[in-house]
């Protein structure tokens, strides 16, 4: 079997290599996500079976990082089956099956992000102390796709985690959802000034921006909140900061749209269920919290905070160019728990 390695995968080409995928689909997206697996499965040897699937309830499935997972050899510890381990034909069908969980700006955020692995290779050189590697996205099945029972599915690596849970042919839960890029903003050569994940650094900042000094007072925190935290439960606590019931109708309308900013990057049957969960909870109950500066370079993090969900983002650490505040990390996380489970 030929193996297919994925490497020095060009910002401008990815836009069309997501865009070759970019279709409207009649399909519920548990079916679609259903169909897109079984596709996948056909593919796979035995060999591969056996690091790609899963029992439903294996503690694999709550087992989610976005950092990179080497040992001391520099060998991959992520459990799954990675893109350079698959033929042209998988890698396809891995990306179909990405396609089915991501709307289309959400898909070309998520190839982008993939893509910037080449970029890090070449700015750390091959002494780096980290492997960067665009075949080291990992993919794993949990259970057996179908229209009845639990399954579910990942797509794993730097920088990048989608985790679905499927109840009766219905995705019962989509996260946590991480999208991250180092750098946020390429700084030099072809593609400089190109940024992945815009929206969720603009709005934020827009809204911080439109408080008066009083809300501010309420707003910001005097620390940056801490790393996202990877496991199965978000500890975040109460929420914190200024709520959406004391925002003015202008500065409600810009929190709203930094949620949506998070909720696109999902089909838009999944993206109208999220948002559904933050109007079911009220959106009065939303609270905006924010850390740091507003200006190009300098750190900073926010949460918004509802009764059922919660979006964390820092933007705290150098890129890899030595590029101050230009690393972002940025999820969607279901309280009391992601995967679809229980308060733990």
């Amino acid at each position: 079997m030929k193996l297919v390695r994925w490497s020095g995968i060009a910002f401008a080409a990815v836009v069309l290599f997501a865009a070759a995928f970019i279709g409207k689909e009649t399909q519920p997206v548990g079916a679609q996500m259903a169909d897109a697996a079984n596709a996948l499965l056909g593919t796979m040897t035995a060999e591969q079976k056996a690091k790609a699937v899963f029992p439903f309830d294996s503690p694999e499935r709550v087992k989610w990082a976005f950092v990179p997972k080497q040992d001391e050899q520099k060998r991959p510890t992520r459990k799954g089956l990675r893109l350079e381990e698959m033929t042209k034909e998988q890698q396809e069908a891995v990306m179909k099956l990405l396609r089915t969980g991501t709307s289309d700006s959400g898909y070309k955020q998520a190839v982008a992000i993939m893509s910037l692995e080449s970029l890090l290779a070449e700015l750390e050189g091959p002494k780096g102390r980290m492997v960067r590697n665009t075949g080291w996205y990992f993919t794993s099945i949990f259970g057996t796709p179908g229209a009845k029972g639990k399954w579910g599915w990942r797509i794993e690596g730097h920088h990048f985690a989608v985790n679905f849970t499927i109840v009766n042919g219905n995705v019962q839960s989509a996260t946590p959802a991480f999208f991250g890029a180092n750098p946020a903003e390429i700084k030099a050569g072809a593609n400089q000034a190109k940024r992945t994940l815009p929206e969720v650094e603009d709005n934020a900042r827009a809204l911080f921006a439109s408080l008066t000094d009083d809300q501010k007072k309420v707003a910001h925190q005097s620390k940056h909140f801490a790393e996202i935290q990877e496991i199965p439960a978000a500890k975040v606590g109460p929420p914190v900061g200024l709520a959406a019931s004391d925002m003015k109708p202008e500065q409600r309308q810009l929190l709203e749209k930094l949620i949506v900013a998070y909720a696109e990057r999902m089909p838009d049957e999944i993206a109208k269920a999220q948002l559904k969960v933050v109007t079911d909870g009220g959106f009065d109950k939303v609270h905006f919290a924010y850390s740091g500066g507003t200006k190009s370079g300098e750190e900073y993090t926010y949460r918004v905070q509802g009764p059922a969900f919660v979006i964390e983002f820092l933007n705290v650490q150098a890129d890899s160019a030595g590029n101050k505040a230009n690393h972002i990390h940025s999820v969607w996380r279901s309280l009391p728990s992601d995967f679809g489970l229980s308060a733990r």
